[in-house]
């Protein structure tokens, strides 16, 4: 039996067959709530970090008990996603345990994840756990209290798919700041990268008396100041990564100070804490693809993966393919120019086809500059998306605010997608339109710009 889809109330204009996760999951725990049985997911990271998940599902003899695989699945895998794991606790029905390591093996639906979260992340083979309960591990989130050191002389950088930043920030200001062009992409000699982000950072300190502590940001899954997978070093070989791996210790060892370096999603939703002044931040960035950063309500970087791309937000069967994990209603299909692309022609829109994605992302946003019916209708079934998916996020994070940035957002198409989403709000989550904030980058929001967050991650004792 599968799960029972719930239609929207506010239907994306160009997609009538979008069911939300946020509805399909409300619905199934109304349904459940009379007879529901606890179930509670342990998911365990390195340092033995664990989060959990506790909900209620169809106790074993139900006639619905068979719904429980595929709603228990869907939240195991935005676990994954959202906090990044490579054990999964499974307290509570042993057929739902069987079921999970099933689809989560080597051979298995979600073959993706299990190699991904597995050796490619955490360096172990990932792996389900059955047992009961209160046998699920106790959680242990510490987090971080990375960011607001702004005393002393830091270097902040930014590595990017097609330019690396470096700023010399003096007690919060940056004194200096350059863009250079690289392609980190097209290099597969580990040294061609130690050897930018060098001279980047040398170039920095010149600047300076001295060096205190150095803060970076980068696109990927980063551990420990080590890079897990990352695109920027897509280049490089599985025998060469290691040495891209321990980059940054190396980096740090032989300038001999302080260096954190996570992802870029982490430090934009830092700047933006900074800028307002207030913590319980998710920023999502609709850009080529979908990336994401928390600071939670203490202000704490927590070490997630935060990667929603790969979090399914929509549970319709003929939702669009994720080109990359091969999973269905994924956020990077939806929140990212990749959705620009594939709407495009269900709103009458032809977009070149010998061109860069830069450049046809721009063709269809001149459009909507314009007026024109079909690019309006595309930023406008985004908008209610990202109502529908941010209602889905509230149920895993805890979130005051939500900055939403990215390359999808400018001109018009920034103010479509908060009147999409607030629209959202109003008609079927109004607990919601009071507690979330939803904001696009204003003069506030880019007080702290991403050199000097990054700059000011390391404690410098």
């Amino acid at each position: 039996m599968s799960l029972k889809l719930v239609p929207p109330q506010v239907l994306p204009p160009l997609n009538e067959e979008f069911r939300p996760a946020v509805l399909v999951n409300q619905n199934f725990q109304r349904e459940v709530e009379s007879v529901g049985v606890r179930t509670v997911i342990g998911v365990e990271r390195s340092g033995g970090e664990v989060s959990r998940f506790e909900t209620k599902v169809y106790p074993e003899g139900h006639p619905n008990f068979e719904s429980n695989f595929q709603y228990i699945e869907r939240i195991v895998k935005f676990l994954l996603w959202q906090r990044g794991g490579h054990t999964l606790h499974v307290g509570g029905s042993p057929r739902i345990a069987e079921y999970l390591k099933e689809k989560y093996s080597s051979t298995g639906a979600q073959k993706f994840d299990f190699d991904f979260m597995g050796t490619q992340v955490y360096e172990k083979e990932f792996s389900v756990v059955s047992c009961g309960v209160d046998e699920v591990p106790a959680s242990r989130e510490t987090g971080k209290l990375l960011g607001r050191n702004l005393q002393g002389h830091r270097i902040g950088f930014d590595l990017g798919a097609s330019d690396r930043k470096v700023s010399a920030v003096v007690d919060g200001t940056p004194i200096y700041s350059e863009e250079v062009i690289w392609e980190p992409r097209k290099n597969a000699d580990p040294e061609y990268h130690y050897r930018e982000v060098m001279t980047a950072l040398k170039t920095a300190a010149s600047k300076m008396p001295r060096v205190d502590a150095i803060g970076g940001s980068s696109a990927g899954i980063y551990i420990d100041n080590r890079p897990m997978v990352a695109s920027l070093f897509r280049g490089i070989s599985q025998e060469k990564f290691g040495d891209i791996k321990n980059m940054f210790l190396r980096i740090r060892d032989e300038l001999g100070v302080p260096l954190e370096v996570i992802n870029d999603g982490d430090v934009t939703a830092l700047a933006g804490s900074m800028s307002i002044e207030d913590n319980g931040i998710l920023g999502i960035a609709l850009g080529s693809s979908e990336a994401a950063g928390y600071v939670n309500m203490e202000g704490h970087i927590m070490g997630w993966l935060n990667e929603l791309a790969f979090a399914p937000i929509d549970y319709s069967p003929n939702a669009p393919v994720e080109e990359w994990s091969g999973d269905k209603g994924c956020g990077a299909s939806y929140f990212s120019q990749q959705c620009v692309f594939r709407l495009a022609p269900k709103a009458g829109i032809e977009i070149p086809v010998n061109v860069t994605d830069a450049e046809k992302l721009k063709f269809v946003q001149e459009k909507l500059e314009t007026g024109h019916e079909g690019a309006l209708k595309i930023w406008q079934s985004m908008g209610v998306y990202l109502g529908y998916g941010i209602a889905h996020y509230a149920d895993f994070y805890d979130i005051k605010h939500v900055l939403i940035l990215g390359r999808c957002t400018s001109g018009r198409g920034g103010d479509l997608l908060l009147e999409g989403s607030k629209k959202v709000f109003e008609t079927e989550f109004p607990e919601l339109a009071g507690k979330i904030e939803l904001h696009l980058p204003d003069e506030k929001i880019r007080r702290v710009g991403q050199s000097v967050a990054a700059a000011s991650l390391p404690v410098v004792e």
